[in-house]
């Protein structure tokens, strides 16, 4: 099958923008030949994610009450990245930052689209090795829970539902496969 672009923009109009996300409706022809709109996010940062584990393949995760969910979540420390640099560079910030960690081994696991019906937002998850506990450092507009656990718990809280986070689901899942397949 041919990879070609059904869709006929019309005209565009920015409908909203911050710091970190874009919103932009299209007035569209659809593939079936339709007139439509469509909704679409820009996200000005990449989304990080890290699995951390340690020598005994203990990993963190941190927990925080998501305001779209109106509910808590587990989660791998995340946060974002500017597009313009490097994503390695925004992990370490990033897992120091949420947990105190800082690791001397990085490996890139997963890159992935986030709600690519709606959005342009791309994850790359990690997994941190060599770490080392220094103090965590959250941004103002984080109040975190900091739990570190066996690697086989966090996975069975995927299988179990109570982790519901794409990117933790994710790394997870991948570390699973990696780790079962001896490449971790």
């Amino acid at each position: 099958m041919e990879e070609i672009n059904p869709w006929i923009t019309i005209e565009s109009h920015k409908i909203y923008e911050n710091n970190w996300i874009g919103l932009t409706e299209h007035q569209v022809i659809n593939p079936s030949g339709g007139k439509g709109i469509y909704g679409e996010v820009h996200f000005k940062n990449y989304a990080i994610g890290i699995l951390p584990l340690d020598g005994e393949l203990n990993t963190w995760l941190v927990g925080q009450y998501r305001f779209p969910l109106k509910a808590y979540s587990w989660e791998i420390p995340e946060g974002g990245g500017p597009l313009e640099s490097d994503p390695l560079e925004s992990a370490k910030r990033e897992l120091e930052e949420e947990t105190g960690l800082t690791a001397t081994e990085w490996i890139e696991i997963q890159r992935m689209h986030l709600s690519n019906s709606v959005s342009n937002e791309l994850a790359i998850i990690y997994i941190a090795k060599g770490l080392s506990q220094g103090e965590a450092a959250p941004e103002e507009t984080e109040e975190l829970s900091i739990r570190k656990l066996p690697f086989e718990e966090a996975y069975q809280m995927v299988v179990n539902g109570q982790i519901t986070d794409s990117m933790s689901v994710a790394a997870l899942l991948r570390a699973k496969i990696l780790l079962q397949e001896g490449h971790l």
